[in-house]
C-alpha cells in the first residue's frame, strides 16, 4: 500500500517510516527538510509546509492512507505559528484526503488536549476525561482544535482515529532527553513539586506499534473509527523516579533538588512576560503550562486501545531503559 507520513523526519516519524517499510508498504514522507535516515530506508521525501495547501495536495497524490504525525510542538511560541502548522495544516491534510479519496487517516494527537491546570488524570480514558480548558500554551489548544476536526471528519468514505501518546522517549530522541541531560549536567534541573505525582510515558517502539495496530483495524464503521485513545507504556511512575531513571540511562547525574510548584509557576509567568518584552531568543526555562505538567499526575487506562485495536505495549519500561543505556554507552565508546 502507498502511505504518506507527514513529519517522517522526526523522532516518531522515523519510527513510523521504518515500521511501515518493514511491513512492505511503499512509503513517502512530507517534511520541511531532507533526512539521510529516510533516504537510507528508501522513503521518498517530499519537501513542503503543512500550511501550503497546494504542497499538501501534491504530497498526497497517489497515497492510499495517511499517518498525519507532523506538528509544531513545544511549550513556547506565537499562537499564529502553532495555528498554521497544527490547525491549518491538519485541515489541509483532511481536505487532501477527501480530494484524493484516501480512505484511512491515523492522526498523532497528544494528552495535552485534556490539560486542565493542576487537575490530575489518574487512570483516565478518552471517554472519561473531557477536553481541557484554560490553556496557557498554544500547542495544546491548537492540537485540540485539530483533533476535533480529525474526529469530526470520520465518515463512510474516510475513517479517522486520533492517538494520544504520552511523553515519547527512547534511542534517537533529539528533543526531550538531550535537554534533560544538558540541564542535569549543568546543575540547572529541578523537580517541580514533590516529584511523587504518578506519570505515564511511552517507549518509542510502543508509540509506533500503537499507530500500526490502529491502522490495521481502522475502516469505516470500525469500533475505533472516529475516536481518540490515550497511548502509553501503562506503567505509571512517580515523576522523580522516571526523571532519574532516564538520566541514569543517559549517564547523566540524577536530580534531587526540588522547586515548589508556586515558585515554578511564578517563574513561568515572569518568563512569559520577559521573553517577548526583551525579545529573548529560544524557549524560556519555565512556563506556567510546563510547571503544571511537571507537578501533576497524568496516567491512563490502556484498556480501550487494547479492546478496539489490540494495542499492547510490548517493550517494558525496564527493557526500554536498558536499550537507552546501551545506546548511550555506544556513543561514549565511539567518542
Amino acid at each position: 500500500m502507498k502511505i504518506l507520513v507527514t513529519g517522517g523526519g522526526g523522532f516518531l516519524g522515523q519510527a513510523l517510516c521504518r515500521g511501515l517499510v518493514a511491513r512492505g508498504h511503499e512509503v513517502a514522507s512530507f517534511n520541511r527538510g531532507h533526512y539521510p535516515e529516510l533516504e537510507a530506508l528508501g522513503v521518498r521525501q517530499l519537501r513542503g509546509d503543512l500550511a501550503d495547501r497546494a504542497a499538501v495536495m501534491t504530497a498526497t497524490d497517489g497515497a492510499e492512507a495517511v499517518f498525519h504525525n507532523a506538528a509544531k510542538a513545544g511549550a513556547w511560541g506565537a499562537y499564529e505559528d502553532y495555528h498554521r502548522a497544527n490547525v491549518l495544516g491538519t485541515q489541509n491534510v483532511l481536505d487532501a484526503c477527501r480530494a484524493r479519496r484516501i480512505g484511512r487517516l491515523v492522526y498523532t494527537s497528544t494528552p495535552s488536549v485534556t490539560h486542565r491546570a493542576t487537575h490530575p488524570v489518574e487512570g483516565g480514558t478518552a471517554d472519561s476525561v473531557p477536553y481541557g480548558s484554560g490553556f496557557k500554551a498554544p500547542y495544546a489548544i491548537t492540537k485540540l482544535i485539530a483533533e476535533q476536526a480529525v474526529l469530526a471528519a470520520n465518515d463512510a468514505s474516510l475513517a479517522t482515529i486520533a492517538l494520544r501518546p504520552r511523553l515519547i522517549w527512547g534511542p534517537g530522541d533529539n528533543q526531550i532527553l538531550p535537554r534533560l541531560v544538558e540541564r542535569a549536567r549543568s546543575g540547572r534541573l529541578r523537580i517541580v513539586g514533590s516529584g511523587d505525582n504518578l506519570v505515564d510515558c511511552t517507549y518509542i517502539d510502543n508509540a509506533a506499534q500503537a499507530h500500526f495496530d490502529a491502522f490495521e483495524h481502522l475502516a469505516p464503521g470500525a469500533s475505533c473509527a472516529g475516536r481518540a485513545y490515550f497511548i502509553s507504556n501503562g506503567e505509571p511512575m512517580p515523576m522523580r523516579e522516571l526523571l532519574n531513571a532516564l538520566l541514569r540511562a543517559a549517564g547523566a547525574p540524577e536530580v534531587h533538588k526540588t522547586l515548589p510548584f508556586g515558585v515554578a509557576y511564578a517563574i513561568g509567568a515572569a518568563c512569559e512576560t520577559l521573553w517577548p518584552l526583551l525579545r529573548l531568543r529560544g524557549e524560556p526555562p519555565m512556563t506556567r503550562f510546563l510547571a503544571e505538567q511537571l507537578s501533576t499526575a497524568h496516567w491512563y487506562d490502556m484498556a480501550p486501545a487494547t479492546r478496539d485495536f489490540g494495542y499492547v505495549p510490548w517493550v517494558s519500561m525496564a527493557e526500554g531503559l536498558g536499550r537507552l543505556a546501551e545506546t548511550f554507552r555506544g556513543r561514549t565508546s565511539r567518542g
